[in-house]
């Protein structure tokens, strides 16, 4: 009895671990699904900071909105590059002149739309007649958020372009 359990143990010479050709065969087939799966990875990468703009757009409104409100006083956000929200945006101390309540750094790779500038009255709705609309895309994927303002202020994001 206790010789049979040595060999089961004991493996027979020439027969341990894994053979060359074994671990040739599964380095190529990982290599082969890396390279498969590495376009998908790129526009799911691409995907998920167009959802990263949106969201902190979103933040940001909201932000701006609720310091309209507790300031009583209007409050501004708007692209620190005109017309180029992806380089980043600010949103202006009615207060301190010069100076910002939030500044949001650069989306690289991302393409967004907007108005020049948003401005919450301090009742919290929107300046001006027509409700505000950030568009935004990137090269070499489908995906596109739009971040909505509707006129009470409130803004929202949908999964769609404007």
């Amino acid at each position: 009895m206790k010789s049979l359990r040595r060999q089961l143990r004991q493996p027979r010479p020439g027969q341990e671990g894994f053979t060359m050709i074994e671990l040739l065969i599964v380095v190529a087939i990982v290599a082969i699904l890396a390279t498969l799966a590495a376009p998908a990875f790129s526009e799911f990468i691409k995907s998920q900071r167009i959802k990263s703009m949106a969201t902190d757009l979103n933040s940001s409104l909201t932000l701006a909105r609720s310091e309209a409100i507790k300031r009583n006083r209007s409050v501004t956000m708007s692209p620190t590059t005109a017309g180029a929200w992806q380089s980043g945006w600010q949103i202006a101390d009615p207060d301190n002149a010069g100076s910002n309540i939030e500044v949001h750094s650069e989306f690289a790779g991302i393409t967004a739309t907007g108005p020049d500038s948003v401005t919450y009255r301090n009742s919290g709705r929107i300046l001006g007649a027509a409700a505000p609309a950030f568009n935004m895309s990137a090269s070499g994927t489908t995906a596109q958020r739009c971040v909505s303002v509707d006129l009470s202020g409130r803004p929202y994001i949908k999964a769609a372009a404007c």
